[in-house]
Formats: C-alpha cells, structure tokens, sequence
C-alpha cells in the first residue's frame, strides 16, 4: 500500500510518475552491466533462462557475480557493491572469511570427499546441540533436504501422512511441502478454511491433499485443523518468525499455543529455521522466541558459504534414525568441506559478541531509513532481529501471508533499483525478501544504504502520480 503524509503534498517538483521513475532505473541497471548481459545471452543457449536457480532471474536483469570480499561483491562487469543480499542469508560471515577460507584449504588438502564421518561433524552436532537445546543432530546439503527429512521423519515415527503447515511459507521445492506457497488471493480461499494449492508445476494433486493449511498467527485456525483431522495429523510445520513475507514474527503465546497443541494431539512439531536459525540469535528462533520444537530444520548460515543443511532433534525422535524407523541418508551429507567450514563458522566467526555487534548495526540502518522514508511521507514499517533486517512498503504492520499479498511491490521494486544502482546488493524480489549483515559489514556500509535510502525517497516522494493521490497500484 502506498501512501503519502502531508508531508509530501507541496508542489510537485517532478511530472514524473512512479512507473516513469522505475523505467529509468531499470534502464540505468541495464546500461551499467554490459557484461552482465552478454553471459546473460551467452548462458541462456545452454542454460534454461541463463541461469540455474529460476530466483536469480529478476526484473529486469540477471546479475553476474565475479568474486567477494568482506563485506562486499563484484560483479562481472567490475562494479562493488555492498553485499546486503548474502546470497540470500547464507553469507552472514562475509565473504572470504579468514577463518573459513583456512578451515576450508586446510581441509581439501586432506580430501574433499569421502562419504564418511569425519571428526569435524561431532564439533558441529555438539555445537548446535548446545546452541539449540536439541541433542541429536544429522546433515544433508541444502534447506530442502532439511525439512523433506523431517517431514519423512514425522511420518515414519507417527504413521500418519497429513501434515499441517503455514500457507505463504516456502520449505524448499521437494513434493511434500511445495504447497500454498506464492499463490494469489484468488486461489487460497477464505481464511477461515484456506485452500491447500500447488506452489509450482509438477506436484501431484495426491500430494498436496496431504498438507492442511492454515494461516500464521492464527491459533484458532491451528486447533481446527487438528480437531477437524484427529488421529491423522503426523505433525505442523512452521517457520517460528515467517520469512519470504517480509519479516512477520509470532504474536505472544501463538508459538507457546502450537507446542501445546501438537502435543495434546500426540503430533511432533518442526520449526523451519532455514533463514532465521544462526541468522536472527545463536540459537536462532529458538533462543529468541524460548520455543524448543520436536525438530529444528537448518541450512544457510550454517556451512559459512558451502551448501549444507541439518535437522536437529530430540532423543525420542533422533532415536527412529538409529533403529531405522527412518533412514537418513546422502552420498554427501556432512561433506568434509561443508563440516569444516561449518566448524569454523560456529566456533570462530558467529560468537554472542558477534550477533551483538550486528544486530546494532543493523537496527541503526533500519531507525535512520525508517525516519528518512517517514519524512518524505511514504508509509512503512521495519524489522530487525540479529543479522536480518527489511524496510517495507506499508502503512501497518504483517501479521500473515494475506497481509502480505496487499503490500503493493513498485516502491518495494523502486527502493531495490536505487540501491542496487547506488552501489549496495539486495535480494531481488523486494517486498518478499530481507537484508543480511555479516559479521565483516561496517557503519559504513550501512550508512551507504541510509544514503540511498534518502535518495529514493526524495525520487519517489516527487512522483507526481503519488503526490496528487494518483497511483492505482496496478506496477
């Protein structure tokens, strides 16, 4: 929702519209990173849409990246930028680490892969065990194995198959969970019973009947579903703050609510923490919140640049892996590259110091743009919480994914190409995505965002569709 205070509404000082000014940073963006264009081109003749991950296809280019430092990126056509995009929250230690990089050269040196244990891995487990509250600890390579083993894993001990998740909440894109994910108001129902949909093509609809969906923050709607499914229900699954929707924490006594409930129903409870765990506290959304889950889903921020993924547990539920209830298996689960720089990452670089520094950091970005963003008379709100942060287009607060689906995406869209044409990486996506802060980012670093922040919000404010209570919303 876009809205302008009195502030805003002297004489206009541009005739420019809020779609003229997205034009012209668009085609500042693509002017700037020729380069960029020509692997673009070069890549899309062997590469499906030129590159491998369909979310690094953005409006309105892909950007190549060359190498990073600190707290910094290149990209291929040798521009810097500071790095707030962390490859979507995995870089919270910055790049080129010197603990990482020695852990990692020390490591390959000795071999890079065995598909057995080595010793790294017990450092790890003991690690998040003491970080987490959850005693047993197994690997995969990314978020999506985290939680495809842990819904297997809910099955296999409960022997039920329906499963109870948050509509809006993202889980990776294996069968079981890419469900209700980016579906649009039209498709999800009413919200007193959403309607469970497919998130992408290729999932059977026998597939998505097995997930009951709910929205976050409603406990009510959480207890009718186990009410209406008793007996059926092999778990919930939930990331404890919802993430991909900007940044909506748990209202008092929901998380506290779900424990309780899943347990009255004899069913085990997962937190996804793929994006808040060792990002938002050390102990990630269970520290923060004080809610210890049956199983804990982690990945990103864990493996310090190298891809990773873990499910946590309790001695009950850990113990169906041992007897063999459920197999947990992987050719490269707990790769020795992965162990060692996850090694290192836990014990050297993301220390209780470390989260300190970076939360003020990043709650002093986010104070100084709310108040630049405020004075010009734009409408928004912001959140930070450790190494995440997100400025968001609106008048009020999210509470669920419904929320989210009414916050218009062009300010959102026009705040990421100042930036980024102003020198500082963001996740694309702008209304879905947050900041990342590393342990190497600076004051400033964030005072070249707070800048941008000014400069756009001096564009946008002068738009003269905004000013004259002109924009329909239809970017």
């Amino acid at each position: 929702m876009v809205m302008l205070t009195d502030a805003a509404s002297e004489p206009a000082g541009s005739a420019r519209t809020l779609e003229e000014i997205i034009a012209d940073q668009e085609r500042a963006f693509c002017e700037r990173q020729p380069r960029s264009a020509a692997l673009t081109e070069r890549a899309a003749r062997s590469i499906p849409g030129g590159a491998s991950s369909n979310w690094a296809v953005s409006r309105p280019a892909i950007v190549w990246v060359d190498r990073g430092d600190g707290s910094k990126v290149w990209d291929a056509d040798g521009r810097e930028y500071v790095d707030f995009h962390a490859g979507y929250g995995v870089m919270v230690v910055g790049h080129n680490h010197p603990a990482v990089t020695e852990a990692v050269q020390r490591r390959i040196a000795k071999g890079s892969h065995f598909a057995q244990p080595t010793e790294d891995a017990i450092v790890v487990a003991e690690n998040l065990a003491a970080r987490f509250g959850l005693p047993k600890w197994r690997f995969s390579n990314s978020g999506t194995e985290a939680t495809m083993d842990a819904v297997h894993l809910i099955r296999a001990i409960t022997g039920r198959d329906l499963v109870v998740k948050i509509e809006g909440s993202y889980h990776g894109h294996h069968d079981a969970l890419m469900v209700s994910t980016f579906n649009s108001a039209k498709q999800i129902g009413p919200i007193e019973r959403p309607i469970a949909v497919a998130g992408n093509g290729g999932i059977p609809q026998a597939m998505v009947d097995l997930c009951i969906v709910v929205p976050f923050n409603d406990l009510a709607a959480a207890e009718r579903a186990f009410a209406d499914n008793e007996g059926r229900v092999a778990g919930m699954i939930v990331e404890p703050m919802m993430m991909n929707a900007s940044m909506i924490p748990p209202q008092p006594g929901y998380l506290e609510g779900l424990r309780a409930l899943t347990r009255r129903h004899d069913a085990l409870l997962v937190f996804d923490e793929v994006k808040t765990g060792l990002s938002i506290a050390a102990g990630g959304a269970v520290e923060r919140f004080g809610v210890r889950p049956d199983i804990v889903c982690l990945a990103k921020a864990l493996g310090g640049g190298l891809p990773c993924g873990a499910i946590g547990g309790t001695d009950d539920v850990m113990s169906a892996i041992v007897s063999g209830v459920y197999d947990q298996v992987g050719t490269f689960n707990a790769n020795p590259l992965t162990m060692a720089a996850a090694r290192a990452t836990l014990t050297e670089v993301l220390t209780s110091d470390a989260y300190e520094r970076v939360e003020r950091l990043s709650t002093a970005m986010l104070d100084e743009s709310l108040a630049i963003v405020k004075g010009a008379g734009l409408a928004a709100f912001g959140r930070s919480m450790g190494a995440k942060g997100c400025l968001v287009f609106n008048d009020a607060p999210l509470h669920n994914y419904r929320e989210f689906l009414h916050v218009d995406p062009a300010l959102s869209h026009a705040h990421w190409l100042f930036q980024h044409n102003g020198g500082v990486f963001l996740p694309p996506w702008g209304k879905s995505e947050q900041w990342t802060m590393s342990v190497q980012h600076t004051p400033a670093d964030t005072q070249h965002y707070i800048d941008n922040v000014a400069t756009f919000a001096t564009a946008v404010a002068q738009a003269a569709d905004l000013r004259e209570n002109r924009y329909t919303g239809t970017y």
